[in-house]
Formats: C-alpha cells, sequence, structure tokens
C-alpha cells in the first residue's frame, strides 16, 4: 500500500511542476521514481525503517532528494514539497489531469489563456467554442476533450483491478493477524475480478466483532470512517469506499455467495431456489423457518442442483445452465502458463536487458519468453531499425547459450501502420521467432477501415499474433472501432492468435471478447506488454483473471503449451 501512495504523491508533485513550467529534469526525475516504485516487489516503508535515505538510494533512479521524501512520506503518510505545491494550484486543476488527453502542459495553457481551474469551467468553455482558438490547441482538441470529460465521468467512482486488489489483500492481511477474526474473505465484484471496482466489501467470522471493527476503522490509511456498527462498517481508505461486514459462522457461506454477486446471477440463485420451495438470502439456506444450510459457498449450489460456479463466471452469461449440465469448465490457472509472448527489453522501450528478464522468466517457472520490441513507427518508444534487430539477435544468441532448459525467442510488436502495411518488410519478419502485430496510431479511422487495417496485417504469414486488439486504455482511451466478430472469423481462418494483453489499464482483450474467441475456436495468448521484470511477474494475474470471466481453460491459450508444441503450432499456422 505505501509503495503505491509514494508512487501517486510523486507522481503529482511532477504534474504540479509541469503545470508551473519547471524544469523537466526535475519533472522526469520524479515520473522515472513513481515508475520504478510501482513495480517494486519490496515494501518501502520497511526499507525506510530499516536503513534510511542511505538504503533507499540503492534502488535504481532513486536519488538523495526523492530518498529523503520517501522516509518523510513512510513516517507522516505525505512530504511537505507535496503539501506546498498543492497550495500553488487550484484543486480542480489537478482533477484536470484526470481527465483523459488532457496532460500538464494542455492545463497550464488552458489556465494561462482563459482562466480554467476547473472541469466545470473547462467543459463550458469547450462548448462555447473558446479552445478552437487557442495557438496549439484547435477544434479537433476541442472534440476529444469534451469526449474525455465524458469518458471521466463514466468512470468516475471506480478504480482499476489492480489498484483495488492489493489494498484488499492488504487489509485483509492486517484483520487475519487478529484472534478475533475466524475466517475473512474478499466479495464483491473484486471478488470477481472485474476489470474497474466501485468498491471493496470484506466478509468475516467473529464472536468478537468489537475488535474487528476497532481494528478495520483503525488502519493506515483510513481517511474517512462514514459508519462504524456492530455488524458493518464503512471506510474511505485511500480514496476507496471500504465495506466491513461481520456474520455468523453458520452464514458465512451464504453471505459470502450474496455479497460476491453479481445481482443478476443471485436472481438466478434465488429464482432455482423458490422452485424447490427454499428461501435463500444472505443469511442461509432456509426451508421454511429452518436453515438448512450456508455454512459453506457450495452448500448454495448444491441446494439448488448445480455444480460450483466460480466467482469470475457469475454474471448471468449462461453460467447457471452449464452448472445444471455440469458444463462449468476447467478455468485457467496462473500455474498453466509456460511462457510470456510479448515483453520488452531496452532494445526499445523497456527498462531491463534480455537477460534480467530471461532470469525473471526462469523463476517463474516459465520455459520461454518472446522479446517483442517495437518497429521504428512507434519512435517515442525507441523502435527498432533493422541494423538494432540485427544487433539485438546476436545478444539473444549470446544469452540463450547460458541457458539449458530455457529459450529467448527473437520477436518484434511490429506497427501495423494506418496504410495497411507493416513496418517491417517480410524478409525480415520471417527470420523472427513470433510476429506480434499491433496498432499504435490513427485511432480515430472508421470501423471498416480499422478492420481491413488488422485483417491484412492476419492475412499475412509471418504474423502470429495481434496485440491489445481494440487499443483501449481504461479510463484513458475508448476502444477504437473495429468489427469484433469479423476479426475472429479471420483469425479461425488464418490461425492467428489475439492476445489478452495483462496489462491493467489494458485488459485486451476483455472476458467479453475471450469468450468469442473461445465459441470461434480462436487461440489465445495471456501475454503482459511488461516493460521491466517487476511488470512480467506482477501484472500476469490479471490477464489470468480477464480469461477466466472469459471462460477460457488451458487448452485455449498457446502459452500454456511447452515451447516446443506452442513453436509447432505457430509454424503450421504460417
Amino acid at each position: 500500500m505505501v509503495n503505491l501512495d509514494i508512487a501517486r504523491i510523486f507522481d503529482e508533485i511532477a504534474s504540479i511542476l509541469e503545470i508551473k513550467g519547471e524544469n523537466p529534469f526535475r519533472i522526469r526525475a520524479y515520473r522515472r521514481a513513481a515508475r520504478t516504485i510501482e513495480t517494486l516487489t519490496q515494501d518501502l516503508k520497511v526499507i525506510a525503517e530499516r536503513g534510511g535515505v542511505s538504503e533507499l538510494k540503492k534502488i535504481p533512479g532513486i536519488g538523495e532528494g526523492i530518498a529523503k521524501k520517501i522516509v518523510e512520506i513512510a513516517q507522516t503518510g505525505d512530504c511537505k514539497k507535496h503539501r506546498e505545491l498543492k497550495q500553488e494550484v487550484p484543486a480542480g486543476m489537478l482533477e484536470l489531469l484526470k481527465i483523459p488527453g488532457v496532460g500538464p502542459k494542455t492545463i497550464a495553457k488552458l489556465h494561462e489563456e482563459l482562466g480554467i481551474t476547473n472541469i466545470e469551467e473547462l467543459e463550458a468553455a469547450a462548448k462555447a467554442h473558446k479552445l478552437g482558438v487557442i495557438p496549439g490547441l484547435g477544434r479537433k482538441v476541442e472534440e476529444n476533450i469534451l469526449k474525455g470529460i465524458e469518458q471521466y465521468r463514466r468512470y468516475q467512482g471506480r478504480v482499476l483491478l489492480s489498484k483495488a486488489l492489493p489494498y484488499a489483500e492488504s487489509i485483509v492481511k492486517e484483520l487475519k493477524k487478529l484472534d478475533a477474526v475466524e475466517r475473512i474473505t474478499i466479495a464483491g465484484s473484486l471478488r470477481r475480478m472485474r476489470e474497474t471496482i466501485g468498491d471493496i466489501d470484506i466478509l468475516v467470522v467473529s464472536k468478537r466483532p468489537s475488535e474487528v471493527m476497532d481494528a478495520f476503522t483503525s488502519l493506515e490509511g483510513v481517511e474517512d470512517v462514514i459508519a462504524k456498527g456492530d455488524t458493518k462498517s464503512s471506510i474511505v481508505l485511500k480514496g476507496m469506499d471500504v465495506d466491513l461486514r461481520v456474520v455468523e459462522s453458520a452464514s458465512f457461506g451464504a453471505a459470502v455467495h450474496y455479497f460476491t454477486g453479481s445481482k443478476h446471477h443471485n436472481i438466478r440463485i434465488r429464482e432455482l431456489g423458490v422452485k424447490r420451495g427454499l428461501k435463500i438470502n444472505e443469511y442461509g439456506i432456509f426451508r421454511g423457518e429452518e436453515r438448512i444450510g450456508g455454512e459453506n459457498e457450495e452448500d448454495v449450489f448444491k441446494s439448488v442442483g448445480l455444480a460450483y460456479i466460480p466467482p469470475e463466471l457469475r454474471e448471468d452469461r449462461g453460467e447457471v445452465e452449464a452448472a445444471k449440465e455440469n458444463r462449468i469448465p476447467k478455468l485457467i490457472e496462473l500455474s498453466d502458463l509456460r511462457g510470456d509472448l510479448h515483453v520488452h527489453t531496452k532494445w526499445s522501450d523497456g527498462k531491463n536487458s534480455i537477460e534480467e528478464m530471461a532470469k525473471t522468466a526462469i523463476a517463474l517457472g516459465y520455459e520461454y519468453i518472446a522479446v517483442a520490441d517495437h518497429s521504428p513507427a512507434v519512435g517515442i518508444a525507441g523502435g527498432m531499425n533493422e541494423d538494432k534487430l540485427r544487433m539485438r539477435q546476436q545478444e539473444i544468441e549470446r544469452v540463450n547459450a547460458t541457458f539449458d532448459n530455457f529459450r529467448v525467442l527473437s520477436s518484434t510488436e511490429v506497427d501495423i501502420k494506418s496504410d495497411f502495411s507493416l513496418d517491417f518488410p517480410d524478409e525480415i519478419l520471417k527470420e523472427l521467432d513470433v510476429v506480434v502485430a499491433a496498432v499504435h496510431s490513427k485511432f480515430t479511422q472508421d470501423k471498416d477501415t480499422m478492420t481491413k487495417r488488422i485483417i491484412t496485417a492476419m492475412e499475412n504469414p509471418h504474423v502470429d499474433i495481434i496485440a491489445h486488439p481494440t487499443g483501449r486504455v481504461l479510463g484513458k482511451r475508448e476502444p477504437y472501432e473495429v468489427d469484433m466478430e469479423r476479426l475472429m472469423e479471420v483469425a479461425h481462418d488464418t490461425g492467428t492468435v489475439m492476445e489478452l494483453n495483462s496489462f491493467p489499464e489494458r485488459l485486451d482483450l476483455n472476458d467479453v471478447h475471450c469468450r468469442m474467441a473461445k465459441d470461434y475456436g480462436v487461440p489465445i495468448a495471456i501475454s503482459t506488454d511488461a516493460h521491466d521484470a517487476m511488470q512480467m511477474r506482477d501484472v500476469i494475474k490479471y490477464g489470468v483473471a480477464t480469461a477466466r470471466r472469459g471462460w477460457l481453460e488451458a487448452k485455449d491459450v498457446v502459452n500454456t503449451r511447452g515451447l516446443e508444441e506452442m513453436m509447432k503450432m505457430l509454424k503450421d499456422r504460417r
């Protein structure tokens, strides 16, 4: 939790400095520190307490000034520099940063030209077409800002799965230390692993609930106690609402089912219960006034003649019918994965060397990774030209020579350009082990054009995988318009693999599209798009969670296969 808080504070410091037009080197230092801290496995608070500034400076990208601020934040929850900077800009200007497509430089220009300090003023100015006349903005930017405001409001009050889950797990870990806690679990949409979360729900069994409530409302990072009672308390923790309920042991399973949801799934279960003369609610399973079950969640499903339904499937998308016929799939597990087919290294915009990425993959139990560094068109990401590609191949061969049962695959994330061409010629692509193709520009092309653009790449015999197929970035960029059913048809016909990008801001393909791919018989690659070693380790679980929500089994995912089988599958397609 502390690491995420520190990263957020440093990001905000960088944004305020950028709004103020201050030294770009200082801004980059804070941004770099924030990105480093986000992916650290060690708890910075523990490091700060153990070794202070000198220990923190050993972390790459952390200088003395940053280290001192980390110590201060770890001790007090904030730092003086951050508090001072927040006093120098209106609070509403910081909220403007949350609007997709509105960066610090744009905010500074809007403030200077029009005195804009909040979203309401920005929206009014855009609707009155006052932005279009500002040099460097224009009418198109004005339209995009209005779309961004609409998108921001749609996501307001929701947080990414990757933000909510670590906080929830931390709360559970702390409360488990109490002798008064007998059983505890996360519930709600977080347990269903939805891509965004409204709030966090936690259920507890305890005979001494007042002790649990005292500990819960006193957790580190609590910003507000909304309510505190004997059986339910609500807090605001780091901007998120968290509800804790204490239930009887005899009701725990029924309560877990009820509060996990979804609403429509629960309605279906209650209806099945009524047909059997049962009442099913959060307190248990009842026949008349007699409680006949509910201590364990499995009791709920058994009582209505269903096989157990994993939480990720409880969206009323056919899971009840499948459970009636004992057709619930054996969902993919994290342990099923044998490799990662989309990672980046220092050869483009990654932070780690090929060898460092390989060693992390080996520690994860993988047999292979595909280093899919960018092609030339993505210049901002340090895309490789043909000479760099050949030089990288020499390093791949050198690294592979040091391992016995592991292989680094030579790959590229080749850009699918707006004119439908690929960013490397076929004679280059055919020499690579794996080719990952993706759209990185001209996201506003119409549906027919974008669909044809991606299909053209699929039809190239050297392209194996289409990465992040809809281009979305949650809360920041809507999916581009594309005919997904048509893409699935062509992917099936050409044997092209569709990627489920595990990066928490993407999760692209989403769960519905994963289910569609399964129905079309299109293989999926669950990859991380990792730009450093820790990302490769930490974000894959979100891809697997999305795959499970999409009903995927190990057999549906290409990188659950060993190296030889996986490569044969790709080669046979070519």
